[in-house]
């Protein structure tokens, strides 16, 4: 054994970022390590001829980390259960013993074990493992490891890349290139079994490659994220499913075969793993869109309670079907019918048209033989709930509303490992008498904590539990296990899917989107957050009780911050008006859901980070009585007018039935068509000639049918404005 360490150089533990180690055990015990080894407790070093990295300790505990299986497989003579304080402080001190304090989370170098590289190899190339197939499995369910013939002209490995003007030595790798044996040997034959089952079955991954910014390899699976924190080491892989993590390790590097070898050099895409090529049974969606038609013929104002059985058993059947989004629609069309039944201000003919124009669009989309993506479009990969392992989450803002006799608050976490946002929902229900303000409701408790702490804090988990639509709730009976603590708006270390520093870039990157009808139903698909380099302006519209801010990315890009007043939250405008006006500091990140709007990029804030403070208008305090300078004027708008009005007549005939209209509604469909054609929307105009043109006596599918064409168009049309 070599007391100097250079029998074996363990590059995976140079690896290590004090980020990736907090990943695999958590922040805290890794400053405690870091600050023991700061103040001078630095262990004894030996590294085995094997790879093994032997520690004496001050306090005479001895610890060892072997080659192969990551932190997990550390021991120590101090008896504390799990990853403990010395074997990281093992790792730390062998960073600094080699002369590494801080390494980049993609350290350039070849491991042992880890695939050779061949010159010229393009990134992302397949390597030798065959591309999208698991491991075999014997009948027992144990894996057996053997490497897949090449495919002809497939290059002998992949080329480590370093990417231009980036950290020195940050290597583009994919998990995709790791041998089966290697695979096998890190996750184990029972994690693999249960992972080549899923495989037979089929499932869709989003895989995320690495870039200077952003260094780790992702993959975004239906039972949560996996992150490969060490080039070419999948033993130090990281899953955030409470349950299935090593399978899950498995899942994630077959998605990255199939995606090195279908998208190669693609930053991000979808792909489908596994599974035959049977297409999706359609017989619960025709069902569920049937019952739309039925609703739309009928209108709201005539389906009474006989409705409730033929919508519990179209729910029946797509649950049944595993068709997610389907699903999810289904349900908030039913949530309308309730609320107009119950006469609550929940109702809104709007979104009632929306979701009878959802089911059939979602249809349309999948029946043309795969043309669009069957799981993004139905969600059939989606789970109903993903419990989750330990969630290290930024509160990144809130959102308060106020309807139909109840307070409703929305907390966004930005969940960094996988490049998304999460929301917790908290309703509470006015009593007579009571007032409730976003400022109240910042000391409302949720999940353990406040509102307004969680808000703007830092959130550890061990009780999370997800649901398709990416809203998260604290299981019951753990509170305990979650802890916030403050967050000082250190959003800088965001993943770039989330943090954007190219306001050009995300309008082309939402350009490129496909309609919301189409898209997953995810509370905070549109959130983000956004870093600010100038302030150019702030006016206040008083007309529409709204504030404008004009906001400018490091590269000069622009986008609006717009927020209208609500009564709910008395003091959002004064608060937001005074953040970027500097009152805190220099305006650094804003946060909030972000839209194409006729002038450009539109954000509607949830939170400012000025200097280290989080400000959430929603949630602060005030009357609403502050003056607030610098006018904007309202500029007219003749094509979202026009939109407007053809919309709202396609609802009020979803609201009455397209067999109870009144006379003469044909020719304001004509009319408001004639309109829209004036404008330069000649499409959407005659979309509503078709439909008025299938308006006689007794409307029937063929009517349903050009009530749909019609209101996918000008939806489409304005989310494209």
């Amino acid at each position: 054994m070599s007391e100097s360490g250079a029998a074996v150089n363990r590059t995976d533990l140079l690896a290590l970022t004090p980020e990736a180690l907090a990943a695999l055990t958590n922040r805290g015990l890794v400053k405690r390590a870091g600050k023991a080894v700061d103040g001078g407790e630095r262990p004894i070093l030996g590294t085995a001829d094997d790879g093994t990295v032997h520690a004496t300790h001050p306090d005479g505990v001895r610890s060892s980390l072997p080659a192969a299986g990551g932190l997990g497989a550390g021991s120590c003579s101090c008896g504390a259960a799990g990853i403990c304080r010395h074997l990281l402080v093992l790792v730390l001190a062998y960073q600094r013993q080699h002369g590494a304090t801080t390494v980049p989370a993609g350290v350039t170098g070849t491991p042992p074990g880890a695939t050779a590289s061949a010159p010229d190899a393009p990134v992302g190339a397949a390597g030798a493992a065959d591309v999208g197939s698991p491991p075999k499995v014997g009948p027992d369910g144990g894996a057996v490891a053997a490497p897949a013939p090449r495919e002809a002209g497939q290059p002998a490995g992949p080329t480590p890349a370093v990417a231009s003007g980036g950290p020195a030595g940050v290597e583009m790798w994919s998990p995709g290139d790791v041998t089966d044996e290697a695979l096998a040997e890190a996750v184990g034959a029972a994690a693999l079994a249960a992972a080549g089952r899923l495989h037979r079955r089929g499932y869709t991954a989003l895989v995320r490659r690495p870039t200077t910014a952003d260094p780790v390899p992702q993959v975004e699976l239906p039972s949560g994220t996996v992150r490969f924190l060490v080039p070419h080491q999948i033993a130090f892989a990281h899953a955030d499913a409470a349950d299935g993590g090593a399978a899950a390790v498995a899942l994630a590097v077959w998605a990255y075969r199939v995606a090195d070898r279908e998208q190669p050099g693609r930053r991000e895409g979808q792909v489908r793993v596994g599974g035959g090529t049977s297409e999706v049974d359609h017989a619960a969606l025709d069902r569920a869109v049937a019952l739309a038609g039925e609703v739309l013929l009928a209108g709201a104002v005539h389906t009474g309670a006989g409705a409730a059985p033929g919508v519990a058993a179209a729910r029946r059947d797509l649950e049944a079907a595993g068709l997610r989004w389907p699903l999810l629609a289904l349900d908030e069309l039913a949530a309308q019918l309730d609320a107009y039944a119950g006469r609550s201000a929940r109702y809104r003919p709007e979104a009632l048209a929306e979701v009878l124009a959802e089911l059939p669009a979602r249809r349309r989309a999948v029946v043309n033989r795969g043309a669009s993506p069957m799981q993004r479009v139905l969600g059939t990969d989606e789970p109903a709930e993903t419990p989750l392992r330990r969630l290290r989450l930024t509160g990144i803002g809130a959102r308060v509303r106020e309807l139909a006799g109840e307070v409703t608050a929305q907390v966004f976490l930005a969940h960094p490992a996988g490049a998304g946002v999460l929301v917790l929902r908290q309703d509470w229900p006015l009593v007579e008498g009571e007032s409730l303000t976003g400022h109240t409701i910042a000391g409302r408790r949720a999940g353990g904590s406040t509102i307004g702490a969680l808000a703007a804090g830092n959130v550890v988990t061990e009780s999370a539990v997800r649901s398709a639509s990416r809203r998260i709730r604290f299981a019951a009976g753990r509170i305990a296990r979650t802890t916030v603590s403050p967050g000082g708006g250190s959003w800088a270390d965001l993943p770039p899917g989330l943090l954007v520093r190219d306001l050009d870039a995300l309008a082309a990157a939402l350009v490129e989107l496909p309609p919301r009808l189409l898209r997953p139903r995810t509370d905070a698909e549109s959130v983000r957050v956004l870093e600010i380099a100038e302030v150019r302006s702030v006016g206040y519209a008083a007309g529409e009780q709204r504030l404008d801010a004009v906001v400018a990315d490091p590269s000069g890009g622009v986008a609006t911050v717009s927020a209208v007043h609500r009564s709910v939250c008395p003091g959002a405008l004064d608060s937001l008006a005074a953040v970027l006006a500097g009152t805190h500091g220099s305006p650094w990140y804003v946060s909030g859901t972000v839209r194409r709007g006729a002038g450009g990029l539109v954000i509607e804030p949830l939170a400012v980070v000025a200097d280290r403070t989080v400000v959430v208008p929603d949630l602060a305090g005030g009357s609403g009585a502050g003056a607030l300078a610098g006018a904007v004027a309202d500029r007219p708008d003749a094509v979202d007018a026009a939109l407007r009005a053809g919309l709202g007549l396609l609802a009020q005939a979803a609201h009455g039935g397209l067999r109870h209209l009144p006379a003469g509604f044909a020719d304001r469909l004509r009319a408001a068509g004639a309109t829209l054609g004036g404008v330069g929307l000649d499409r959407c105009g005659a979309a509503l000639g078709s439909f008025a043109a299938t308006l006689g006596p007794a409307p029937g599918q063929e009517a349903v049918r050009a009530w749909v064409d019609a209101q996918i168009r000008l939806l489409a049309t304005a989310e494209c404005r």
